[in-house]
């Protein structure tokens, strides 16, 4: 027979971690960063310019203030004393016109601005006659000057304070500022990228394997551990190995616990897919060699005599059909692993249940004991009657096999509060007790030296526990070496207004 090979796709020659790393997603983060710092130094720079706003005009009204204080006590000085206070911060000088700017201060909200002395009754009928408005009048350009135009009796003036100088300086102050923020942009646009890079790189990692996973077909065992040895840790081989972090990445950290436990449960669907596969392949290879056995036999001898040519035909048909009923039970849990088995559940009475599986097992097995104890009442579950029975038969069938023929078989059905239970106890070898917790294993048997003997396949407790899985129950195992064992099955039990009760 010609030997075929499975083949798989090569990875894409681009490098996929590459790729992820100029995916949008680090892009996005990268520039939502560079967006939050940039409108961070926009909200700061705004605020520093109003405070150097407001404090240049605090400083141009408390100047004025000063000055207007010495013109009241010594009076406007002469236009020959002008070039003598250019030396200093601010100048005075008298007015050929009327004052005019603005009537109102911009500090006009703080506590001391200044709005002039009070006028003499003589110097108010001057400003009536004239038409015009005593008050103070301001003007500025805060990159050079504040000025304030004002009368001195009846005589205008104005108090004109430099700003220049310290204009100067906050501009200079304003480029450095700026130039520092502008590179610290910059710096924090490459190192946030190679930061952001560095955070996604286990996902980068996972993504890259799932690329190449992705590119692959129809593995065998051989080739899916062949690519895996190209990956970091996690492979077919070492479905063991797991996602390491650091314990700073705290959001990482739980993507990667969820990763590793995917790979607990992969890894154990792994194991179990492989014992099954090879606990099946013995079971089946038992009696396809009995069946190649008895076919020699016949071709060599059973054509002549009848009594091998009988032997080799009831050999035949006993092995086929215990094969069938393998293939019948690997079906079921086929069909039960991918939620394609039926469950038709109604209204049932266990009691009635058990007393026709009684009956039949009583007809077939007439020189065994059975010893059945339930009461009058009915005891009602709402369950699937032809899986409820298929239980019934699988506890009673292991209960004939793994006991003596003298050995007494007890049937009880109890109703205990919400639970609805069924009990077969015999009196047989028992289980150790490092065996029952894998009973219900797929092929496990707690004794194969009588694998044959006793005709089964290992699969009986399998099936019964997804049954009773599936109807919500569970199953409630003692037993005791030499002396027997008794396993029930727990299902939630019907209330009275039909419904099931909560266990």
């Amino acid at each position: 027979m010609a030997r075929h090979t499975h083949r798989f796709q090569t990875p894409p020659a681009a490098d996929p971690i590459a790729a992820v790393q100029n995916s949008s997603l680090a892009f996005r983060l990268n520039f939502g960063f560079l967006l939050r710092q940039l409108a961070m130094f926009a909200v700061m720079d705004f605020l520093l310019f109003a405070m150097v706003a407001v404090g240049f005009f605090l400083y141009g009204e408390n100047r004025c203030a000063e000055v207007m204080d010495l013109v009241e006590e010594r009076g406007v000085p002469t236009a020959d004393t002008i070039p003598w206070m250019e030396a200093s911060d601010y100048t005075i000088e008298p007015l050929d016109r009327p004052p005019h700017g603005y009537p109102y201060s911009p500090a006009s909200w703080l506590p001391w601005p200044r709005e002039g002395r009070r006028y003499t009754q003589e110097e108010l009928d001057f400003f009536v006659d004239e038409g015009l408005e005593p008050g103070v009048y301001r003007n500025w350009d805060l990159s050079s000057y504040y000025r304030v135009e004002l009368y001195q009796g009846m005589e205008p003036y104005a108090i004109t304070v430099d700003m220049s100088g310290a204009a100067g300086a906050v501009r200079v102050a304003g480029i450095v500022l700026l130039a520092c923020q502008g590179l610290s942009l910059l710096t924090s646009l490459f190192g946030t990228g190679r930061s952001v890079k560095k955070a996604l790189r286990p996902i980068q990692d996972l993504a890259a394997t799932a690329a190449r996973l992705n590119a692959t077909t129809h593995m065998s065992r051989r080739e899916l551990e062949t690519l895996a040895g190209a990956l970091e840790k996690i492979d077919a081989s070492h479905l063991d190995s797991r996602i390491d972090l650091p314990a700073t990445q705290k959001e990482l950290r739980f993507l990667a616990q969820a990763i590793n436990e995917m790979m607990d449960r992969v890894n154990q669907a792994y194991g179990a897919q492989m014992r099954f596969v090879s606990d099946a392949s013995h079971e089946l290879r038992t009696p396809i060699a009995v069946i190649q056995g008895y076919a020699a036999l016949l071709d060599r001898w059973g054509k002549s005599d009848p009594e091998a040519l009988q032997e080799s035909i009831d050999a035949i048909r006993q092995e086929a059909a215990s094969m069938e009923r393998l293939v019948e039970q690997l079906l079921f849990l086929a069909r039960g692993d991918n939620d394609s088995q039926p469950v038709k559940r109604e209204r049932l009475d266990l009691t009635a249940l058990a007393g026709e599986v009684l009956r039949e097992e009583e007809m077939i097995h007439p020189e065994r004991t059975f010893l059945p104890h339930w009461g009058e009442e009915p005891v009602l579950v709402y369950a699937d009657p032809g899986l409820i029975k298929q239980v019934l038969r699988i506890l009673m069938d292991n209960g004939l096999k793994y006991s003596p023929e003298e050995g007494k078989l007890y049937l009880r059905v109890t109703l205990s509060g919400a639970c609805a239970r069924i009990t077969v106890q015999d009196e047989g070898m028992g289980i150790p007790a490092h065996d029952i917790p894998h009973i219900f294993e797929r092929f496990y048997r707690t004794d194969r030296s009588r694998d044959r003997k006793t005709g089964g396949t290992g699969l009986g407790l399998s099936i019964a526990k997804w049954i009773v899985d599936r109807h919500g129950g569970w199953f409630e195992v003692v037993s005791q070496p030499d002396l027997g064992t008794r396993i029930t099955a727990v299902l939630p039990a019907l209330s009275d207004n039909g419904k099931e009760a909560a266990p």
